[in-house]
């Protein structure tokens, strides 16, 4: 098997959410098989520090702020991106956002927030960058799921139904796209410890819980989502699209534990 085979060298990406927790996992694991790397984010420090590790490893980049709430911020980052490097091969949708209330009261506010980052966002991203994949005839699209994409956990019902509307419309594009060379596929992950859970994870009964229903008895590493993104964002899987991979340690194959 050719060493290139999962290699990025060549490919220019942009990683919306990119420049904290899984995110910037992403963008940096992509820089390291290659590829130049632009990953956004609302905030220009956090913007700025990623771009420093992207360079650090000899990759190229551009230090621009997105919003994917904002339709122009989305044009003017590809705009940028052309500007630099010509073209966008690959995008993968990271941005996200969550709360954890009971769904009763839930206040629709902040239910139309919540879907309008984590499913209204990656479709604005996917229009905006996809077109110009289209046009070219070549692109990767990686959305990024959850296990909320196929079961619940209690009380975050606008997280799982985002979620399962980023599962629906990465096999609707798919269906759109792929015969215009633009494939698109989706990553689900498990549980995966950062910085904004990990008091959750390793102090409460929920976060027992899911590690009880997790296999493989602990959390993921956010390092643990690179290959697959890697993956699917390669020529390697030019046969692939429509896909949900999960990356959960047994998570979603768990029945009974013990």
């Amino acid at each position: 098997m050719s060493s290139d085979l999962f290699s990025l060298k060549g490919k220019v990406a942009v990683v919306t959410g990119g420049t904290s927790g899984i995110g910037r996992a992403l963008s940096l694991g992509l820089a390291e098989a290659g590829a130049d790397v632009i990953a956004t984010g609302r905030r220009q420090p956090q913007v700025d520090e990623t771009a420093g590790a992207i360079e650090a490893l000899g990759r190229k980049t551009v230090r621009q702020t997105a919003d994917v709430c904002d339709r122009s911020t989305l044009e003017g980052l590809l705009a940028a991106a052309l500007g630099a490097f010509g073209k966008v091969d690959i995008l993968v949708n990271c941005a996200g956002i969550i709360k954890r209330a009971p769904t009763l009261d839930f206040p629709e506010e902040e239910w139309n927030a919540i879907l309008n980052t984590n499913l209204t966002g990656t479709l604005r991203a996917c229009q905006v960058f996809g077109r110009q994949m289209l046009e070219r005839g070549y692109g990767r699209i990686v959305n990024i799921a959850s296990l909320n994409s196929f079961v619940s956990l209690s009380e975050v019902a606008a997280y799982a139904a985002s979620k399962a509307g980023v599962a629906a419309l990465t096999r609707s594009l798919a269906v759109e796209w792929s015969k215009k060379g633009v494939t698109v596929n989706a990553v689900a992950p498990g549980v995966f410890r950062t910085g904004l859970n990990a008091k959750l994870l390793d102090s409460t009964a929920r976060g027992q819980e899911l590690l009880m229903r997790t296999p493989m008895g602990r959390f993921g590493k956010t390092e643990e989502l690179v290959g697959a993104t890697v993956f699917l964002a390669s020529d390697s899987a030019s046969f692939i699209t429509g896909q949900i991979l999960a990356v959960d340690g047994g998570f979603l194959a768990s029945g009974v534990n013990q």
